[in-house]
């Protein structure tokens, strides 16, 4: 009889060196490991490449990586499991999704949702405002 598979949320920090020298072998494997453990990945995604705020395991820099999967419940200690053995993955945290969420959090990670204006208040005179296109805004130093 099948598990009911819930929708989980994966950070993990890779190793950024190992990253840089091989990005697609690197950035594929939380899909080959859920795709292993008979699950389905709902989107898969660099976020970010920064320096660490304190060093971890001597590593000062590392690359995010999210990933939005289905997984049945029972195969999640594996899956940790796996991330915990991996020589490339620095640091990993796997969260469960409340399913009223899923379809929001998984559209923003593709980038398909944009900051809404706030709602005017009541009595206040209605004013527009703009909301400038996040690939236009470039990059804060």
């Amino acid at each position: 009889m099948a598990q009911k598979q819930s929708v989980y949320e994966c950070m993990v920090i890779y190793d950024s060196n190992k990253y840089a020298q091989d990005a697609t072998k690197v950035g594929g494997q939380i899909a080959a490991l859920v795709g292993k453990l008979g699950g389905e990945v709902l989107v898969s995604r660099l976020w970010n490449d920064q320096k660490l705020a304190y060093p971890i395991d001597g590593h000062k820099k590392g690359t995010y990586w999210l990933t939005y999967f289905r997984l049945d419940g029972s195969r999640l200690v594996e899956f940790n499991r796996d991330l915990r053995i991996n020589e490339t993955v620095v640091r990993s945290l796997t969260l469960h999704v409340d399913p009223r969420l899923v379809d929001a959090l998984v559209e923003h990670a593709k980038g398909g949702l944009r900051p809404r204006a706030p709602e005017p208040t009541v009595g206040a005179p209605e004013r527009h405002i703009e909301m400038p296109d996040l690939e236009e805004v470039g990059e804060l130093n």
